[in-house]
């Protein structure tokens, strides 16, 4: 793959050879190998289901990177669910999910941590609502690696899982190697302790709680289709919403600590849909609505006029994620007359990981 000039600040051109790599390579241990486990293998089952989560703002695009878990952000848990079941074997693993590479990955990774020999039988079903910004890779990573600790004994707790998750995060390539992703921490966070989460550097947890109880969450699709692909998108994404992130991350920033996890804890669903509102215009954020076309923020903007309370672009989009008080068939009238699709009709999700 070829390398790609990442541009922030005027003093910031970083190089990055996005190079494949095997499975159990590159392994980020987070010093967590030094402990000493004790490794009981417990006969039979063990399941664990996790929600998934919308991706609603990067914080400073200028702090992550392939090599680099970071860069703060926001998101929230949502009732759609990925579910893993383990057991423990002698030596040989066999995974049976679409996403092998991924998951075989990550099984080397919690080996290496505790000092595991053994094997596992894995099998994963997530929600199979692809494409539309909520986080599949997150959630199986999250799910399979608490559900192989319980197998283990839980040497490991929910805590350690969601930091090897982010800071192991991985995409497949076509020939079944992996390759370092981008990963803010927010979804691992989001789906271990479900409600809002806000992350700040090195998937710090800055602020986790309940959120938008009882509302509705719609996710929506609008009539658009984005030109660029690979490289052109990746220029996109990572060197105008890095610049736009310097620009806006100190405001970015002075938000969320005196105006969104104030508005959290009081639940004001209004005053937090007003942050998110402004965010999706400034920063990386303005940056990813953009890549997907102006015609993104006429379909947002027509939804809010609608009374809609929470309205915002789900990851890189071009998914529209809604949170209101409206029922399904108020919701309903609104996007039939906006010619909007409606993908997903559930509700935010604030227990997070299960142990069932």
């Amino acid at each position: 793959m070829a390398k790609m000039m990442i541009r922030g600040g005027d003093l910031d051109l970083v190089e990055y050879d996005f190079s494949p790599f095997s499975i159990g390579e590159n392994i980020k241990t987070c010093g967590m190998e030094e402990r000493t486990y004790k490794i009981e293998p417990k006969p039979g089952k063990h399941t664990v289901k996790v929600p998934a989560r919308v991706h609603l703002c990067v914080l400073d695009m200028n702090r992550f990177s392939p090599s680099r878990p970071g860069g703060g952000g926001i998101g929230f848990a949502i009732q759609l669910y990925t579910t893993a079941v383990v057991e423990c074997t002698d030596k040989e693993t066999t995974v049976d999910y679409s996403r092998v590479p991924i998951i075989m990955h990550f099984v080397e990774v919690i080996k290496k941590v505790t000092g595991y020999k053994g094997g596992f039988k894995i099998c994963i079903r997530d929600h199979e609502k692809e494409h539309v910004g909520l986080g599949s890779t997150g959630s199986a990573l999250t799910a399979v690696g608490n559900a192989m600790s319980a197998a283990l004994g839980n040497p490991l707790s929910v805590e350690d899982i969601r930091l090897l998750v982010g800071y192991n995060y991985v995409e497949e390539t076509t020939d079944g190697r992996i390759i370092g992703g981008f990963e803010t921490g927010v979804g691992p966070a989001a789906i271990t302790y479900g409600g809002m989460s806000v992350m700040g550097d090195e998937l710090s947890l800055v602020h986790n709680s309940k959120f938008a109880e009882g509302r509705n969450v719609y996710i929506l699709i609008p009539p658009v289709t984005v030109s660029a692909a690979g490289e052109s998108e990746f220029n996109v994404l990572m060197n105008r919403a890095r610049v736009l992130d310097y620009r806006d991350r100190e405001l970015k920033a002075y938000m969320v600590m005196m105006d969104l996890i104030p508005a959290l804890k009081r639940d004001d669903l209004v005053k937090i849909g007003n942050i998110i509102w402004e965010f999706d215009f400034r920063g990386s954020k303005r940056a990813e609505v953009e890549h997907n076309s102006f015609s993104i923020y006429k379909f947002m903007s027509m939804i809010r006029e609608e009374g809609i309370e929470f309205v915002g672009m789900s990851s890189v989009g071009p998914s529209i994620a809604v949170i209101t008080e409206k029922s399904p068939d108020e919701m309903r009238k609104i996007t039939e007359k906006l010619g909007l699709e409606t993908a997903i009709e559930t509700k935010v999700d604030n227990k997070g990981i299960c142990f069932l």
